[in-house]
């Protein structure tokens, strides 16, 4: 069989729920380079749905993240609803590089002590990786939530780990939503870095 052949006979096998959590996670990614705050309603949907096949699929700490994103949305959808209240947009900030540092030695040593919990006590495939895309993705949702410019750097690295994790667990479509994620995050680091630019020239 070509490879043109299986991979349309892999389409033809995708559930419905992997096509929806793909179109409303692309409308997540799309909304949020726009920096609207609609980018948080339709980003719940697609993590409600990827939990369920993350579920379904024995990764147990992508299916709990993209859980708890649900809850990650209300608070990004309060937190930029308050912050335009008195202005167009919330505006852009960035966090200080020795946060950036505490926190990435923080995920490297919790992600070493839950893989080996992981592999000990569940039939999760990917323990290391899936942890630690658990746990950066939980600290690039909060940059996004409290709109720091550098959550695109971490997305960008996410999304790519993220095609690999779904890819290997036969989850096509969740593959392509990430590689199409990785894509937007690279527009949106360049769309939030000009209005970044322009914001601080103006202060």
């Amino acid at each position: 069989m070509s490879l043109l052949a299986t991979l349309l006979a892999q389409l033809r096998a995708v559930s419905w729920l992997e096509w929806l959590a793909l179109l409303s996670g692309v409308g997540y990614a799309l909304l949020a380079v726009r920096h609207s705050r609609w980018c948080w309603v339709s980003g719940a949907l697609s993590s409600g749905l990827l939990a369920i096949l993350a579920a379904r699929q024995r990764l147990p700490m992508q299916a709990f993240m993209q859980a708890s994103y649900v809850l990650f949305a209300v608070y990004g959808f309060w937190s930029w609803t308050k912050a335009s209240a008195a202005v167009l947009q919330p505006p852009i900030r960035t966090l200080p590089w020795i946060w950036h540092g505490a926190v990435l030695a923080l995920i490297v040593a919790v992600t070493m002590l839950a893989a080996t919990w992981l592999a000990k006590y569940t039939q999760a495939d990917w323990p290391r990786l899936d942890t630690a895309v658990m746990l950066a993705s939980y600290f690039a949702t909060w940059l996004t939530a409290t709109s720091r410019l550098e959550n695109w750097g971490y997305w960008i690295v996410i999304d790519i780990s993220s095609v690999f994790l779904y890819g290997s667990q036969s989850l096509l479509l969740a593959a392509v939503l990430f590689a199409i994620y990785a894509v937007i995050a690279v527009l949106g680091l360049s769309s939030w870095w000009r209005r970044w630019r322009v914001q601080s020239h103006a202060q």
